[in-house]
């Protein structure tokens, strides 16, 4: 349960990340609203995840599930580049977060 809980942080994450740019600064109202939202339900449950796991893994798993899901949707809403080095860096992020399950018990 605590790794489903720090997914779900990790997509919260990437929704303030994102909704930073719709913020145009924190110049615009309901953007901002909806990132300061997103930011502290992610915070709320990356804390509840880190009850049943290690401080490093679980902090670890949060910021690279928001970071592959930030380029990802960087790429798909903001037109930013698709190169390979770029999507073999996401890769190798998600090749952590996958090695950090496996070597982590729950």
């Amino acid at each position: 349960m605590a790794w489903s809980i720090l997914v779900l942080a990790g997509l919260f994450e990437v929704g303030w990340a994102i909704g930073l740019k719709y913020t145009e600064g924190f110049s615009r109202l309901w953007p901002t609203v909806g990132t300061v939202l997103s930011a502290v339900i992610s915070l709320w449950l990356l804390g509840i995840a880190m009850r049943g796991l290690p401080v490093g893994t679980a902090y670890s798993v949060w910021v690279g599930v928001g970071a592959v899901g930030t380029v990802l949707l960087g790429i798909v809403l903001f037109g930013e580049p698709a190169n390979m080095a770029r999507l073999l860096s996401v890769a190798l992020i998600i090749a952590g977060i996958v090695g950090l399950r496996l070597a982590t018990p729950t």
